[in-house]
Parts: C-alpha cells; structure tokens; sequence
C-alpha cells in the first residue's frame, strides 16, 4: 500500500502529527505534496532507478519528500541532519544524486555545498530559499497534482552511521515493482508481529534520516495509521505523549530507556502507558536490568531486535522470549546466523566469534568493492561486525562490535559489559569504554563519562573516579574495569543511539587528552 490508496478512503485521516508544534498532515495532504514532488522529479528529466538526496530535520514534510522519490520511482538518500560539509559532499557525490533537498536549519552548509556536488541539477530548500537554491514549496506548488503515469516504487539507499569508519551507502537491488504492487519487509513486519494496522499510532523519537526510523514511520503510512513525530527526544515528553496521544507502537534505543528510567518516580508515575501494544528496540545493546525495568514499568510489550541497514539477515524476541533468555536479542527470522572464528569456521554453542548471516539478503557497499568484500566469507556468508554467541535454543546474545575490541596484555575485553554495569550508576549520564595506550599492556580500559552533574575540581573528579571503579570492581573481573576515569560535558553519541567511539579513540591514541 501507500498514501494515495488511503488518501482515496480515508482522506482526512492524520497521516503524520508533529508532536511539538501540532501540526497535523492529513492522507490527502500527504498524497497530493507526494505526487506533486514526484512530478518535479520527474519534469526535471529524472526517471526511475535515478538518485537524489536530502538533508534536513525532523520536519512536517520529511516523509512525504520520500514518498515523492518513492512516487516517481528514484533511489533516494536520507542524510544525517549531523554531518559535516564534507561529509555531506561526499554522500551526495557517492549516491550520484541529480537532486539534494535541505532546510534553513543546514543553510550554511547548504551554501558551501554549491560548488562541491557538480552533478546535482536541481537544489530546494524548505520554508526558506538562499543563493542557489529554489523554494520547494513553489517547486511543489508549481507541478502537477496527478499521479505519474505507470509508477514503479523508489526505494532507499541509506549509508551506515560511519562509527568505526566513513558512511557507507547500501545498495539493494531496485526491482522496479508497480507502486500498487510494492509491499517492504518492514511493513510486514510491522503488521505480522507488531500488530500495525491502521488504528495504529506510532511514537517516533529519534531522527528521520536513520534506517529503522524512517523505514518503520513509512511501514505505518502504507498501512493506514498515524506517525507521531518528535521534533527532538525528550524523556518526560515521550511519556507525556504516550498518554496524550494514546500511543499504541513505538520504536525506541536504550539510551532513552535509562534517560526515562532515571526520571523522577513521581514523574513517570504522572502518565498513562497503557495504550502502548509494542515498544521496539534497536541499533544499540540494551543493558540487562535496564529492560528488566522497563517490562516491569511497561509490561511484556517491549520487543527487540537485531539487524542492520544492510539487510542480511533479522534476529528477533518479544518479552517472554527474553525473559526466558536475558540479555539475548532474539533468534533469527531471516537468514541463519553462524558464529565463526577469525579463520571463518564456526566455533561451538557458547562460544564467542564474528556473526554472519546465511541467506538473509543480498547487498552491496555503494561503490566500494573492498568493503563489500570485506564483509563476507567465501561461502557468502555476511556480517556486520558483530561479536557474539548463540545458546543451545538457537538465541543469539552480542558481545560488542569487533572494531571496538580492548587487547590487554594479550587478553580480550569487550567494553559493552563493562558499560551495560556503569550505564545505571546514579552519578552517570553516559559512559563509553575504550581502550587507550598503555606503555606495558599495549593497551588498557579506560571509561571516558558523562557525570549527571561534572565534578567541580580535579579532587572531585578523582574521587568520583574512584568511586566508578570501584563499583565496576564490585561487579566485574577487574581485567575488564577501567584502569582511569574521564569526565565531559558529552558524549560523541549518534541520535539513534550509536556510539562515536572512533572519534573518542582517535583523541587518546594521538595523545591530544590527559588523565584525570
């Protein structure tokens, strides 16, 4: 399905709601902006399998910009509202997009980029116009409101979050399926095990422009129901909105998890979740008590799984599942996963290796055969670069990414477990756990936190630190607990969840930062 079939039935039906200002775009509104967009597209001579990007916030027409690309049959490109002009050149350059549309919110990037994308022909900006860019309302305004004569569905190409490295763009094979006919995996999905219909009301918190985001806010609009955006995540207001709008489906990431946990009890006790059915989580490890809580709070609607932009495979569990096994994140539905060593043989049940993914699906890195390579075994199986294990009941449990892997005198540490035990200490925000250089051990653990108020002086900061380790120490091998403690304002956290570690590690291994 898509908007125009219930546009047709049920026109003034809301097919998104911004969630601070209000703003409500019905069925109709989002079929008409679509099909006009599409006609932009497509009077600009662009024609199906053809590329075009976009950069911009969380804002009222983001989803009916996809539906337009998706309209006229176009590969389209979603960028993160947080990328540099570089970074952005580069995107834009290695989709080969003939069309890039923005917001004043990136205007200044928007206008370094003029002279960096030589093949993009048509440039929109939304709400406002600057040099070398066009109105797009006027564009939209301008075009013609009939559907595109014999309409192939447009699809995706997103790039990965680039936190072990550049983004890469996933390329899957365009199958130019009739607009009529097209039906995602996500959208079955979402009906089939979420219960999405269209009485559904989804809750979207995080950032458009990622994968699971974007893919399940469209799965909710080919079914019929109601996308409740975010503007920006905000602890109280999620619950706030659940209460309010009575929110049925929501997709979340851990860390919003601890951040309402850690909201005052009498706050959370504020508002009712009641109406919530299935609450998704996703794109980062979730610690064990941090669920445990949640389920307690919100019952067993809390479902998780394990996949990635590329497609290769799903690994799934619902509340009971995980209960039964915690910490797991579910067994595979698509595709098989194996457990292998570094020399690609599969190692036995229990045992920690790289997780691969046996036909789960097919995908290519977007103009980088070696990467593309890099990610699969003779046989074809393919990974994300994830470190796990399976138990004897086939449930899959993850150990941390490969790439972020401590070697201390010679033995293995994987930060995750050590930063799923700090993660709910009352004085901790947010912590990553990486490994710096060390003169004896090659390397050794250091937790680098955002405290929930900064130590005032370099005495406090030190015995905070001590504190932290101590209680590590109380939990864990102290091979795994860190050696050091550092404290800022941030963390270098993706808005999805993920973990900037790269660009922690870059500092510490130039030698840029001192101890405290």
């Amino acid at each position: 399905m898509y908007p125009g079939a219930h546009a047709a039935s049920s026109p003034d039906h809301p097919a998104v709601v911004m969630a601070t200002s209000g703003r409500v775009i019905t069925y109709a509104e989002m079929d008409d902006e679509a099909n006009r967009l599409s006609n932009v597209f497509r009077d600009m001579g662009l024609r199906p399998g053809d590329h075009v990007a976009f950069c911009l916030e969380n804002h009222p027409s983001y989803l009916s910009i996809c539906w337009g690309a998706i309209y006229a049959g176009l590969i389209y490109t979603a960028m993160s509202s947080r990328l540099t002009t570089e970074e952005m050149a580069y995107v834009i350059n290695n989709c080969e997009a003939k069309a890039f549309i923005t917001s004043p919110y990136k205007a200044d990037q928007a206008a370094e980029l003029i002279d960096q994308m030589p093949e993009v022909e048509l440039r929109l900006m939304v709400d406002s116009t600057i040099d070398g860019y066009d109105s797009y309302e006027d564009a939209v305004a301008a075009a013609s409101p009939e559907p595109i004569p014999n309409r192939v569905a447009g699809t995706d190409m997103l790039y990965s979050s680039g936190t072990t490295g550049r983004p890469k763009g996933v390329l899957q094979e365009m199958e130019f399926t009739p607009l009529e006919e097209t039906s995602t995996g996500v959208t079955g999905l979402a009906a089939l095990i979420f219960g999405a219909d269209s009485d559904t009301r989804y809750l979207s918190p995080a950032p458009l422009y990622h994968a699971a985001p974007l893919r399940f806010c469209l799965a909710v609009n080919a079914l019929g129901g109601t996308v409740v955006v975010m503007e920006h995540f905000d602890p109280e207001q999620f619950i706030e909105l659940v209460d309010t709008q009575q929110i049925t489906f929501a997709q979340c990431v851990p860390t919003m998890f601890v951040r309402m946990l850690k909201l005052p009890e009498a706050t959370r006790a504020r508002y009712d979740v009641s109406s919530l059915a299935a609450v998704v989580h996703a794109a980062a490890p979730c610690p064990v008590d941090v669920k445990q809580r949640l389920i307690e709070w919100w019952g067993p609607v809390v479902h998780e799984y394990y996949a990635g932009t590329e497609g290769n495979g799903f690994v799934y569990c619902n509340s009971e599942q995980w209960l039964a096994h915690p910490g797991t994140v579910g067994q595979a539905l698509v595709g098989t996963v194996h457990i292998v060593d570094d020399d690609g043989n599969e190692v036995p049940v229990g045992a920690e290796g790289g997780v691969y993914f046996e036909d789960g699906g097919n995908f290519e890195y977007h103009g980088d055969a070696e990467k593309t390579a890099d990610s699969r075994l003779a046989n074809g199986w393919s990974t994300l670069g994830d470190v796990g294990r399976l138990d004897e009941d086939g449930f899959l449990y993850l150990t941390d990414r490969k790439a972020y892997m401590i070697i201390t005198g010679g033995v293995n540490v994987y930060p995750q477990e050590t930063e799923d035990i700090l993660t709910m200490h009352p004085e901790v925000t947010d912590v990553a756990i990486i490994g710096v250089p060390n003169e004896d051990f090659g390397e050794e653990v250091k937790a680098v936190v955002q405290p929930a108020a900064m130590p005032v002086d370099e005495e406090s900061a030190r015995l905070l630190g001590q504190q932290l380790i101590a209680y590590c120490l109380e939990h864990l091998a102290d091979v795994k607990c860190p050696r050091t403690v550092d404290f800022r304002e941030d963390l270098p956290r993706h808005p999805t969840g993920k973990l900037y570690k790269r660009l922690l590690r870059d500092e510490y291994w130039a030698g840029t930062n001192r101890t405290i």
